[in-house]
């Protein structure tokens, strides 16, 4: 899962929250929650990372989350891309 490139459905909004932060889903009308600021970085780093091979270990390396605690991260991705929250980035190619 870690070599997975992520990033945001374009129907879903983040809103800040102290707590991380609410994402709803324009599209499913699904709204969640990501319980950690954490998350949220990792989620808003993948979304808005310009490098189209962005993978989830890069994500959680460049937002400095240690590595003892990347299965959870893991499970918390996997959760939000079941929610439609995130899915696979379109791979590029130069034509």
């Amino acid at each position: 899962m870690l070599d997975r490139q992520l990033t945001l459905d374009p129907q879903v909004a983040l809103r800040p929250e102290p707590f991380g932060a609410l994402a709803y889903h324009y599209g499913n009308r699904k709204l969640i929650f990501l319980k950690h600021p954490d998350v949220v970085r990792v989620v808003q780093y993948l979304d808005n990372n310009e490098r189209a091979e962005c993978t989830i270990a890069d994500a959680l390396t460049a937002c400095d989350i240690a590595e003892s605690r990347w299965p959870a991260f893991e499970r918390a991705l996997d959760a939000l891309t079941e929610s439609e929250v995130l899915h696979e980035r379109e791979q590029v190619t130069a034509g």
